[in-house]
């Protein structure tokens, strides 16, 4: 299968969730998988350095196992828009860095690799480039985890017409439950996902992939693997 970038509608959206569970679905499958989170903000320190909770994520669910700083090659402790917790630890990443450190484990063949972003589509990553351009350099297709709550129509449509205008194709979408208290399974609710997932289906060009419900499991293994349950595969094509 090529490389996709997940991006979401937003911070918090559900991009590692959605992302660990299709890794975790390929490996099911038997399918050799990569997971990159190349910028990550909000990481903790450790002996071994600076760990990012949705890098880790991703990195259990690679397999053949890589190096973390493979993974996370750019990490920043403050939990803050990544182009701002970089001018505090004075490493401010490029585009060009970004790809140095993200087509060396791209060349390497695996059934399914995934590159998570940060934030939304639109996020920056230093003063002149967004983080989405690293997607545009790598010609990567793009994977949209839409985060079910109120405005999650507007907010899809609306960043599936920046990711096109930027010249990249959408190859699915995910819905994820956000609102708590709401549920799949209560008459009134249900009514009105319905509703809202028509009209996603009608408006995205590209397939649904899925919609995880809100989750009961609790470790990013055990989130992963019941996201799996929920999710399908990108088309290779």
């Amino acid at each position: 299968m090529p490389a996709f970038f997940l991006t979401g509608t937003d911070t918090d959206a559900g991009k590692t969730l959605v992302t660990s569970g299709l890794l975790a679905l390929a490996r099911r499958r038997g399918l050799s998988t990569l997971g990159l989170k190349p910028v990550a903000s909000g990481c903790e320190p450790s002996a071994r350095g600076l760990r990012n909770a949705d890098a880790l994520a991703l990195a259990a669910q690679t397999r053949p196992a890589l190096p973390y700083e493979t993974i996370n090659p750019f990490a920043f402790e403050p939990a803050i828009a990544p182009h701002l917790a970089a001018r505090r630890a004075g490493r401010i990443p490029t585009l060009e860095a970004l790809a140095d450190q993200v087509r060396p484990p791209l060349a390497l063949k695996r059934d399914l690799a995934l590159v998570e972003g940060a934030g939304g589509w639109r996020v920056p990553l230093n003063e002149r480039e967004d983080l989405s351009g690293l997607a545009v350099r790598l010609s990567l297709p793009v994977i949209l985890v839409v985060g079910l709550r109120l405005g999650a129509i507007s907010h899809a449509r609306l960043t599936c017409d920046a990711i096109r205008a930027d010249g990249l194709p959408l190859a699915g979408w995910v819905g994820n439950l956000l609102e708590p208290g709401l549920s799949f399974d209560a008459a009134g609710d249900a009514a009105l996902f319905r509703d809202n997932l028509a009209t996603l289906r009608a408006t995205l060009p590209a397939p649904c992939l899925g919609v995880v419900p809100r989750l009961a499991a609790e470790g990013h293994a055990a989130l992963a693997e019941a996201a799996a349950d929920h999710l399908e595969l990108p088309d290779a094509d």
